[in-house]
């Protein structure tokens, strides 16, 4: 007699980019309206902002690798855009700020790997946003990935690609329960909080020597 396959039902994976997007819509757009690219016309300013980015991607990746599966790091260490920056500071002969007196990780609780995928989505999303920064900086201040501009152009036309396999590694580990999804909204939340912190310390502060 054959025997007849049994189908058995696959659990529904949770939404977790739309939690994560709910969870830090008005954070995300705080930091749009205190970074405000569509009115910059200052160099100065601009270089400011990659100073801020910078001190807090110097503490940020490798405290997310930390928190990720040991096979998982080589894939996040292929996504990072610190040596951009750093290559776009030394462009535009302005010094790396470091992060000094401010605990930039403060209040980001990297515990797990789905609390890590949720702090990654806050600077994969930039990424995304960075193609339309990097047109913005070329139209207004004449800057080019060549000269200044490495870090918002990234990788270019790779990075929907990117973004797509980011979605896919997002879900993997962290959309297959609610906590997960949670803890992942979570720490976006934080990871913006903490970067909202970097960058009014870094926009107000006095240029280093």
């Amino acid at each position: 007699m054959d025997t007849i396959p049994i189908s058995l039902p696959v659990p529904n994976l949770i939404d977790v980019q739309g939690a994560l997007r709910s969870a830090t819509a008005g954070r995300h757009r705080a930091i749009e309206a205190l970074l405000d690219f569509d009115t910059l016309a200052d160099r100065a300013r601009y270089a400011r902002i990659l100073q801020g980015f910078e001190r807090f991607l110097a503490a940020w990746e490798p405290a997310v690798a930390a928190a990720l599966p040991p096979s998982w790091r080589p894939w996040v260490a292929a996504r990072s855009r610190h040596a951009m920056l750093l290559a776009d500071l030394h462009a535009l002969d302005v010094p790396v700020y470091g992060a000094g007196d401010l605990d930039v990780l403060q209040g980001v609780a990297l515990r797990s790997v789905a609390a890590a995928l949720g702090s990654l989505y806050v600077i994969e999303g930039s990424a995304l946003g960075g193609q339309v920064i990097a047109k913005l900086l070329r139209e207004k201040l004449a800057i080019v990935p060549e000269e200044g501009g490495a870090y918002f152009h990234g990788f270019g036309e790779r990075t929907g690609a990117m973004w797509r396999e980011f979605r896919e590694r997002l879900q993997q580990g962290a959309g297959t329960t609610l906590a997960q999804a949670q803890e992942a909204s979570l720490c976006a939340a934080q990871t913006f909080d903490a970067l909202t912190v970097v960058f009014r310390a870094t926009l107000h502060e006095p240029r280093p020597a």
